[in-house]
């Protein structure tokens, strides 16, 4: 598991029922594409998030499938149309296996 790695969300606390608001992720994590050398000339293995998905009260409402190009730390914004009160669940998928989440709920008013 990429010991870098950290999770950081976004959301509002509560919403009115139809409102679109922003939800903003991010996760720190070096990136590594797989392609650079280290000083002994050996090439350093890639390590990536490869994958973001967000579930808003059980259904899906993002699916990124990330490419070894993605800069260090990905950062991801995007609105969603508030419909119920739930849990926004986020999920990142790192190329050594590990699934770092976290979780946030949104009122409805």
């Amino acid at each position: 598991m990429a010991e870098d790695a950290k999770p950081r969300v976004k959301v509002p606390k509560s919403a009115k029922v139809g409102e679109v608001v922003n939800i903003k992720a991010l996760i720190s994590h070096k990136m590594e594409s797989g392609q650079r050398k280290d000083a002994a000339g050996e090439l350093i293995p890639r390590s990536i998030i490869n994958r973001f998905t967000c579930d808003l009260g059980g259904v899906n409402v993002i699916d990124v499938e990330i490419e070894p190009a993605v800069s260090t730390n990905p950062y991801f914004e995007f609105d969603a149309k508030m419909a119920d009160s739930g849990e926004i669940k986020f999920t990142w998928y790192d190329d050594d296996g590990s699934v770092y989440e976290d979780v946030k709920t949104i009122e409805l008013v």
